[in-house]
This record gives structure tokens, sequence and C-alpha cells, in this order.
């Protein structure tokens, strides 16, 4: 387990997050993350797993980290996700992102909004306007300023955690983290 000191949540958890799990739980897991990073894709079980293992001793948060220079469709996906929440479904878009990161193109995007159940006018205004934009880049800042520079990087209870996310090994850190 590595806990790096010194690499902090900047912006703590608060109601603006998307998160899961109980708000007073002993463990708060904050994924900053891209819908197009092969490596998210490959977190994303691993976080599921660790979520149905610890319970409701777990809360977790996603904020978006779109990393653009390397993934064209990230931006446009964090912002999808955040026209879901918007209409209270930004799990359901997650989950669908992470389970269709092949096919991230608007698209799909406007299909994966459809399946969800969204309205999609309201849907395709937000995404036109780029209407939550700043909020994606209000994501994107804080993990900046956390130290966040790739994806995906995980803070348990306001503290970065460099070690391995195979779900053994984030489980334990987890647990030890807990007070």
């Amino acid at each position: 387990m590595t806990i790096e000191p010194g690499h902090h949540l900047i912006a703590p958890v608060g109601g603006r997050d998307h998160a899961q799990g109980p708000a007073d739980a002993p463990l708060t897991l904050v994924e900053y993350g891209d819908f197009e990073c092969p490596y998210c894709g490959m977190a994303y079980p691993i976080v599921k797993a660790a979520q149905r293992r610890l319970g409701d001793r777990l809360r977790f948060v996603f904020r978006n980290f779109p990393i653009s220079t390397a993934h064209p469709h990230a931006q446009h996906a964090a912002e999808a996700a955040e026209a879901a929440g918007a209409q209270g479904k930004f799990w359901d878009m997650h989950d669908m992102l992470y389970e269709h990161q092949e096919t991230l193109d608007d698209v799909h995007l406007r299909r994966f909004a459809g399946q969800i159940g969204l309205d999609l006018d309201r849907f395709e205004r937000d995404m036109a306007e780029h209407r939550y934009a700043a909020r994606v880049r209000e994501d994107f800042m804080s993990g900046v300023r956390s130290g966040v520079n790739g994806t995906p990087t995980f803070f348990i209870n306001g503290t970065r955690y460099d070690g391995s996310w195979a779900e053994s090994e984030l489980v334990r850190a987890l647990e030890h983290a807990a007070p």
C-alpha cells in the first residue's frame, strides 16, 4: 500500500459531488477518472467489487478528469454524464460509458441517453450548449490542484493512493485507512 504524504484532496467532498454510499461512511474513495481512459475502464469493475465488499462502510465519489489530448471523446463523455446527472441519472450514464468505452462518439452518447431514459430533447440541448463544460472543468481543476496528472487517480479519506488498484490491494488499503 502506498499513500503519498503531501498529496491531499484539495477540494473536500461535498454536496456538488456524485457519490454512492452513505455520507457518514468511515471510508471515502474519490476517483478522478476519464471515461475514455483504458486504465479507468480496467479500474471500473474493481471499484464496483470494492463497493460490494465494503458495503455501507464506503462512500465512492467520481470526479471528471478528461484528458482530451489523449482521448478525443473524453470531454463530451464527461459532459454527457453531467447532463445525465442533471436528470438524476449520473450513475446510470457513468456505468454505461465505462461499459461501452469503445463507442463514445456523439451518436452513441445520444443512444445511451435514450437507453437510460433521459429526456432526449433536454439532453441534446445541454450537449449542444456545452451546459456542463464548466462543471467538468471545475472537477478537472480540483484534480490538478490536488496533484492529479493521470487517470485513474484515487484518494482514500482525502489522501492520494498510489498503490496497486487490484481489488485485493485497493480493499486492503481502504480497510487500513478505516478509523
